[in-house]
C-alpha cells in the first residue's frame, strides 16, 4: 500500500462540480455533508431512546440529553462552516500554534482534570466535559500532515519519518498516560494512514506497530495501564468468565451483543427496546449507542448506518484522488484512517470482536468534544475539496 491509493485524479465528470476557484463555496460536497448529518440525526433519536428512561426515573426532563447533544451539534455546525470557509493551506500556517496549544491541554488535564472512572480526561466546565484527547485528533493530524508536505518525493525518508514519529508521538503518550487507551490508538492509526499515504515504507509502518506493542507491554508492567483496563482486556478474551471482578464488564458487552442479535432484521421498534433503554448498559447513549439502534432499527437500521460510513468514506476517499496538492491528499487521508479506525473499534466492542475502549461512534455517539473534534475534521476535507482544482 503506498500513496497511489490516493492518487490524485482529474474531475470524475459530476456535473455539479465548478472549476471557479473564485467561488469555492459552489464546490461544497453536499453528498457528504447529507451523510454526516443523517448519521447525527439517527444518533439524536438514539440518544433520547437511551437516555428517555433512566432521566424519567429520576424525575428528570427525559429530553435534557437530547437537549444537549444537538447544542453540541450546532456549536459544531458553526465550528464546521468557519474550518471550511478558510483555506486548508492557511490553516496548515497556524498549525504548530494549534498543536502547542493541545500538548498544553494535554499536559494541564493530568494535573488539574477531573477524574472519571479512575482516568483524568476532561476539564468539567458546570455540565460539560471538554476533552483534549478528542482536539487532539485533528489538531495533531493537522500538524503531522502539514510537516510531511513539505517532503515531495515518493519514498518518505527514513530521518523525516523518525521526526513524524515524535510529532504523533508527544499526544499518544499523554493521551495513554491519561489513561485513554482508545484515543491514544486511534491517534497512532491516523498517523501509519498518513505515512502510508506519504510514501513511509512498509518497514517503518512494522517499526511503527513494534513499538506500539512494546510500549502497552511496558505501560501494563510499569503500571500505567490501570486495573481497569487490564480487566476489559481480560474480559474481552474471556467472555464467558464466571469472575465477580469482571462480571459488570461482561454484563454490558453480552447485553449489548444480545440487543443486537434480538433486533432481528426490522427491529423492534422506536423506544421499543428493553436492554436499550438505559438500564442494562452502563454508557448506552456514548460507547454502545449501536446496540440502541440494532435493537429498535434491527439489521436494516444497522445497515443504514453502516451505509452511511461508507458513503462518508468514499466521499473522502475522492476528495484525496482529486485533490492537486500533497497537504490536501494527506489530509483526507488522515480524516478517512480516523472515521474507519474509530467506527470499527467502537461498533467492534459492541459486537465483542474488540476489547471495550471507550471511544465513541463518530457522529453518533452523544458527547460535545467528539462531535466539535469531529466537525473540525470534516471542515478540513470540505475546504480540500471546495479547492482542489487549484
Amino acid at each position: 500500500m503506498s500513496r497511489t491509493l490516493f492518487s490524485r485524479r482529474p474531475d470524475s465528470g459530476l456535473g455539479n462540480i465548478k472549476r471557479g476557484f473564485a467561488a469555492p463555496t459552489r464546490n461544497i460536497d453536499w453528498i457528504l455533508m447529507s451523510a454526516v448529518g443523517a448519521l447525527t440525526l439517527i444518533g439524536a433519536f438514539a440518544i433520547y431512546s437511551a437516555t428517555r428512561m433512566k432521566l424519567m426515573n429520576r424525575g428528570v426532563d427525559p429530553f435534557q440529553t437530547v437537549q444537549r447533544q444537538i447544542i453540541f451539534v450546532m456549536i459544531a455546525i458553526v465550528v464546521m462552516v468557519v474550518v471550511m470557509w478558510i483555506d486548508y493551506v492557511q490553516l496548515r500556517g497556524n498549525a504548530e500554534m494549534f498543536y502547542a496549544i493541545t500538548l498544553l491541554l494535554l499536559v494541564l488535564v493530568f494535573v488539574a482534570g477531573s477524574v472519571t472512572g479512575g482516568a483524568r480526561l476532561s476539564f468539567d466546565i458546570g455540565p460539560i466535559a471538554v476533552q483534549p484527547s478528542e482536539l487532539a485528533k485533528a489538531t495533531s493530524l493537522l500538524f503531522l500532515c502539514g510537516f510531511l508536505s513539505e517532503e515531495d518525493g515518493e519514498n518518505l525518508p527514513y530521518e523525516r519519518f523518525i521526526q513524524a514519529l515524535f510529532i504523533i508521538g508527544v499526544p499518544v503518550f499523554l493521551v495513554g498516560i491519561e489513561p485513554d487507551l482508545g484515543s491514544a490508538s486511534v491517534l497512532v492509526a491516523s498517523a501509519m494512514g498518513v505515512l502510508l499515504v506519504a510514501g513511509a515504507r512498509l518497514r517503518y509502518i512494522a517499526l511503527i506497530t513494534s513499538i506500539a506493542v512494546f510500549s502497552a507491554v511496558g505501560g501494563v508492567v510499569s503500571g500505567l495501564v490501570k486495573d481497569y483496563q487490564l480487566r476489559r482486556i481480560t474480559g474481552f478474551l474471556n467472555q464467558n468468565s464466571d469472575s465477580a471482578s469482571l462480571q459488570q464488564l461482561i454484563l454490558q458487552v453480552r447485553f449489548a451483543k444480545r440487543a443486537v442479535s434480538t433486533g432481528g432484521f426490522w427491529g423492534k421498534g422506536y423506544l421499543s427496546g428493553p436492554l436499550t433503554n438505559g438500564s442494562f448498559i452502563p454508557v448506552q447513549s456514548t460507547d454502545f449507542i449501536f446496540s440502541a439502534i440494532g435493537e429498535q432499527f434491527g439489521m436494516l437500521g444497522g445497515g443504514i448506518v453502516l451505509g452511511l460510513f461508507g458513503v462518508v468514506l468514499w466521499r473522502i476517499y475522492r476528495t484525496a484522488q482529486l485533490c492537486q496538492d500533497r497537504l490536501g491528499t494527506l489530509l483526507c487521508a488522515g480524516v478517512f484512517t480516523i472515521i474507519l479506525w474509530q467506527g470499527f473499534q467502537n461498533i467492534g466492542m459492541t459486537m465483542g470482536i474488540t476489547p471495550v475502549s471507550g471511544v465513541p461512534l463518530p457522529f453518533v455517539s452523544y458527547g460535545g468534544s467528539h462531535t466539535v473534534a469531529f466537525a473540525i475534521m470534516i471542515g478540513m476535507v470540505q475546504s480540500v475539496h471546495m479547492r482542489r482544482f487549484r
